[in-house]
């Protein structure tokens, strides 16, 4: 499954990433970026959003209209609790990581106080027209910028209202496409980065309400940006599959005067990179294509060796395939089905590497769907081929399989 979402722990320790069939995985960077947990999806959690607050407590939110807590020493998704304002597009923590802002379908935006055991709704900021796609508080906590359809606002935290409201394509003459502000940062000197569906990052001084800097990185939209702590930094990703930096760099050597430049892309991905992170020593990006890809910043590594390497997850750390050699079966682990299937077989041999003519084409012989809403965790068919087994966070299923001629029957044990 893609890659919707990542967050990075604010200590760059671990990294949080949900897919798209609402499984999250977490990464442990300390230990060469290690699969440490993952926690199976389930058919009624979508995950728009993934952060991490009040130290090491994860939280996800989505199109359930839920914000749900992590266990991550149960690997399971705690209680969930109603955002009250339909499907959840966007979640993030405050800086001091007691507080959750959630942006909503019906343009609200809501804030949540983390206690222990669980969160508590605090308030409602001032609603406007218009889902609210992207978040980010400035790191003072004082404000939020809010990223819509057409605009981005900007709001105070302590009185709740809108202080300004910035139409992103306001210099450009009746535009016929709406414009969608799918990422946004609030950096600490006010300015407003935004990455939008015309492929476009903006710099913005959002107290003047003008646009100091534009950059077209891309033909088509500019879906995930994030920024490096020192704010001198920005990972951008596009639904081409290109991953774009930025930096701010000065504009004569030694001079005051500086300016964010793009660098030339990165073409890891195949499909939309949804999700990008900026760890103190790495890019990250997440794509639709199923692949995290941790790309090392050279200036931050001193020498060179397995830590400057470009690491490229493109398969599964755990095991999804299973072989009974003796009756040369092969089974498939899905999120909510598994397949069995018989190998082809040939009567020419051959040396290795070499493709061989097939006297018999493998063959698919049944699809076993699990009931309920789980998604399956592990699996497991046995050497000899006559038993299946699987299982979800919660419940654990024993087949025997029967071959007789061309038929396959399955009894459940």
């Amino acid at each position: 499954a893609g890659v919707r979402c990542l967050a990075c722990h604010p200590r760059g320790a671990r990294l949080a990433l949900a897919r798209t069939d609402g499984a999250v995985e977490v990464y442990n960077f300390a230990a060469n970026y290690f699969q440490e947990k993952v926690i199976p999806g389930h058919e009624a959690r979508s995950v728009e959003s993934l952060c991490w607050a009040a130290g090491d407590r994860l939280f996800g939110a989505g199109l359930g209209g839920d914000i749900t807590e992590y266990d991550l020493s149960r690997l399971s998704a705690a209680r969930g609790v109603d955002g009250g304002g339909g499907p959840i597009w966007s979640m993030a923590a405050s800086g001091t990581g007691t507080q959750l802002a959630i942006g909503c379908e019906d343009g609200s935006v809501k804030i949540f106080q983390v206690v222990p055991g669980g969160i508590q709704f605090e308030r409602n900021l001032d609603r406007r027209k218009g889902r609210v796609l992207c978040l980010s508080w400035h790191p003072s906590d004082t404000h939020i910028v809010a990223g819509s359809i057409d605009f981005f606002r900007v709001i105070d935290v302590t009185s709740g209202q809108t202080v300004q409201r910035i139409m992103v394509n306001h210099h450009v003459e009746k535009a016929k496409h709406e414009c969608v502000v799918w990422a946004i940062a609030l950096l600490s000197r006010g300015t407003v980065v935004s990455a939008d569906s015309f492929g476009r990052v903006q710099f913005w001084d959002w107290e003047q309400g003008t646009l100091a800097e534009s950059h077209t990185v891309s033909t088509s939209a500019a879906l995930s940006l994030a920024v490096s702590e020192k704010e001198d930094s920005i990972v951008v990703g596009t639904s081409t599959g290109a991953t774009y930096q930025l930096q701010l760099l000065p504009v004569k050597l030694g001079g005051l005067e500086k300016r964010w430049v793009r660098t030339k892309p990165f073409q890891y991905h195949s499909h939309d990179v949804r999700a990008v992170a900026h760890s103190p020593t790495a890019l990250i990006s997440g794509g639709l294509d199923a692949q995290l890809v941790i790309r090392p910043l050279m200036e931050k590594i001193q020498k060179k060796g397995y830590d400057a390497a470009l690491r490229k997850f493109t398969f599964p750390h755990r095991r999804l395939v299973s072989c009974a050699r003796k009756a040369r079966l092969l089974l498939f682990q899905f999120s909510q089905h598994l397949e069995l299937w018989r190998l082809g077989s040939t009567e020419e041999t051959g040396k290795d590497g070499e493709v061989l003519p097939l006297c018999r084409m493998p063959e698919h012989l049944v699809q076993l769907k699990s009931k309920g809403p789980e998604h399956i965790y592990c699996s497991c068919v046995s050497p000899c081929g006559t038993w299946v087994g699987y299982s979800t966070a919660s419940r654990f299923q024993l087949y025997r399989v029967r071959c007789d001629g061309d038929g396959v029957s399955l009894r459940k044990v």
